[in-house]
């Protein structure tokens, strides 16, 4: 785990970090002694901006807090329910799973004890592929080799399913982020599809490499899916987020996530929640993928009720929490 150094504070964020711990400095008898917030492959979104917030709220706080690569949602969902990190970052359909006790990585297992924390931003699945291989669009993924990231996480959910549900015949493999495309660049895989916030820092790595072609769902392939897929949403890759895009290109999506335990400290989730919620600017110093990550987007979730500490913040702010939603 990753151990908080108070030298990476942002010097604007100093008054906001003072007030926040002097806040909270008299309500820490039953807060855990530090904090580890599962993310996902290192070179994906999850990694940096969990790893971007873990150093906020551990900096706001003044506790010990770190991230953690992890294989992703799924895993994450599971380490939460069974207290092993104390907070982790999901996406709704594997949450959705894991919820109904049928996860991947632990089918069977009840994960009743999951709470939602903040809203952070919608998951958009991506491919891309070298230009000189002439893959352009995802019916062109026929025959291929594809990575899809690390087993059990979101790529690894949707995508197979996906390539099946469209009538492809694709060969996955599983890796990190970071691995996976430089398998692309190494000739090894013929193309990458992952899932994550835009952009994904291992595209763009990869685009400033080499002349490569990024794309995802188009609107006749999203036809044929969105029966069966309540919780994908027709989204777009906007052209500003990566150098080779001339245009904004269709896309699936879905929301994520901060989730925590049921039992974790009431005051504790109130000041991550205060933290994450209050400091927009700071969290888009993290990543750009934090401009969903806003207070009002907290009615995305219709899944998982919110934690205590949650709800405290959220209803002080004007934001109503149905009684349904609440622990």
């Amino acid at each position: 785990m990753n151990i908080l150094s108070k030298k990476s504070l942002v010097a604007g964020c100093i008054g906001a970090v003072m007030a926040t711990t002097a806040a909270f400095a008299e309500d820490r008898s039953d807060w855990p002694s530090s904090i580890t917030v599962g993310t996902a492959s290192q070179g994906g979104t999850y990694y940096i901006y969990g790893a971007g917030w873990a150093n906020m709220v551990g900096e706001a706080l003044g506790i010990s807090a770190g991230a953690e690569v992890t294989g992703g949602p799924v895993q994450n969902a599971t380490l939460v329910q069974m207290g092993e990190h104390a907070f982790g970052m999901v996406t709704t359909g594997p949450l959705v799973a894991a919820l109904q006790g049928k996860s991947a990585l632990a089918p069977g297992m009840s994960h009743e004890d999951v709470r939602a924390v903040f809203p952070m931003y919608q998951t958009t699945l991506q491919i891309i592929a070298l230009k000189s291989s002439g893959i352009d669009f995802v019916d062109d993924l026929d025959g291929k080799t594809v990575g899809v990231g690390p087993a059990g996480g979101t790529a690894d959910m949707y995508h197979p399913q996906l390539f099946k549900k469209l009538g492809l015949n694709v060969s996955t493999r599983n890796g990190g982020a970071a691995d996976q495309a430089g398998q692309l660049q190494d000739g090894l895989i013929d193309a990458f599809a992952f899932a994550a916030g835009v952009p994904i820092s291992a595209f763009n790595q990869l685009e400033a490499q080499a002349d490569v072609n990024i794309f995802s769902y188009s609107p006749k392939n999203i036809e044929k899916i969105a029966a069966d897929y309540p919780e994908l949403s027709a989204g777009t890759i906007p052209a500003s987020v990566y150098s080779s895009l001339d245009e904004d290109v269709s896309a699936l999506s879905l929301w994520n996530f901060a989730i925590t335990h049921k039992d974790m400290p009431e005051s504790l989730v109130y000041g991550v929640t205060k933290t994450v919620m209050e400091n927009n600017d700071r969290m888009l110093q993290i990543h750009g993928a934090a401009k969903e990550t806003l207070p009002e987007n907290y009615k995305y979730n219709t899944i998982v009720p919110w934690h205590a500490g949650a709800v405290r913040w959220f209803e002080e702010n004007g934001y109503e929490i149905p009684a349904n939603m609440k622990d």
